[in-house]
């Protein structure tokens, strides 16, 4: 099969094609022909040698795909050679083929094609997992978005939206403003020219906001906590602005907020099987009502992958960035 590998830490000029034998599932995996792979952050921090890859996973990038069934473990019964999935996989995305365990494989959402879902997966599982599982979002409740304009961002908006929560969202131009707002975003506040501390408190009358996704850290901490309603919950799914922060204790403990976070990668499949029942259970029927919405900014072909590097970190990009295979 066709790849791309990272030929060593470095730029994007480091992802080159390469040629392998094609992946050979294990009992409880499938086998996928590969039409499309999403790109995502954490594949940017693996090129540049700064995001360990777990002892058990391909060395080859990519976290979530979209295909057609090639063949199937010896114990894999969900689904049957020739079914169109999406799947969060454990690496090797950038491949014509690719493994992933069935119970973090999905069916394609009904009217979406296979280059769509492969957009989905990891942002969905993402967002599901902090803000429901972790920060236990509530009906009635209020979410912020640092990065309404990423592609986790744009998921997050649409998903708390569409399960009728109230949502505010920063972003960095007026562009990614008017996006966010046109995705569900009740107020989107440009971090550029406006103080988002002061903008959801005048927004919430002064309560603050329930829950805050947070994928900056550094300087915007101690700001988020004051942005919190009391018993708010502040969560953590990366810390592109900075890995430390000063925080007021005594503020903490006065109104009972909740600090927290996690990493998506590292945890065991059947974890990750859950989050993929519970999506389907709870988020796909809106994908395929239309209510929520695959937001692709560009795709390019495997063999560029090098060139969607660069414009993921360029930041110029709204919503997710796709490879067609």
């Amino acid at each position: 099969m066709k790849c791309i590998e990272i030929s060593s830490p470095g730029g994007p000029e480091v992802l080159v094609p390469a040629e392998r034998p094609a992946p050979t599932p294990q009992a409880n995996e499938i086998l996928v022909k590969v039409a499309a792979a999403g790109i995502n952050r954490p594949d940017i921090l693996q090129r540049m040698g700064r995001y360990a890859v777990p002892p058990d996973a391909s060395d080859l990038p990519g976290l979530e795909i979209a295909g057609e069934v090639a063949a199937l473990g010896s114990a894999a019964k969900k689904f049957k050679i020739g079914d169109q999935v999406c799947a969060l996989v454990h690496g090797g995305g950038y491949a014509e083929y690719c493994v992933a365990p069935e119970v973090q494989a999905l069916p394609i959402p009904k009217g979406l094609t296979a280059l769509e879902a492969a957009s989905l997966p990891e942002t969905f599982f993402t967002v599901w997992s902090n803000v429901y599982d972790r920060a236990h979002l509530a009906p009635g409740e209020s979410l912020l978005v640092q990065g309404g304009s990423s592609g986790i961002g744009v998921t997050a908006i649409q998903m708390a939206h569409a399960m009728g929560n109230r949502v505010f969202a920063t972003a960095g131009s007026d562009e990614k403003v008017a996006a966010c707002v046109k995705l569900g975003a009740d107020r989107a506040i440009n971090y550029r020219t406006q103080d988002f501390l002061e903008e959801i408190k005048a927004a919430t009358g002064g309560k603050g906001v329930n829950v805050i996704l947070d994928m900056v850290g550094g300087d915007y901490v101690p700001r988020e906590l004051k942005c919190l309603a009391d018993e708010g919950r502040l969560v953590f799914i990366a810390s592109l602005g900075g890995a430390k922060a000063e925080i007021d204790i005594f503020e903490i403990q006065r109104r009972r907020i909740v600090i927290t976070g996690s990493t998506l990668r590292p945890r065991p499949v059947e974890f990750k099987g859950a989050i993929a029942k519970s999506l389907r259970e709870r988020i796909w029927p809106h994908l395929e009502s239309g209510r929520i919405k695959p937001v692709i900014f560009k795709t390019f072909p495997l063999a560029q992958a090098s060139e969607a590097h660069k414009l993921m970190e360029s930041s110029q990009h709204i919503g997710k960035i796709v490879l067609t295979v």
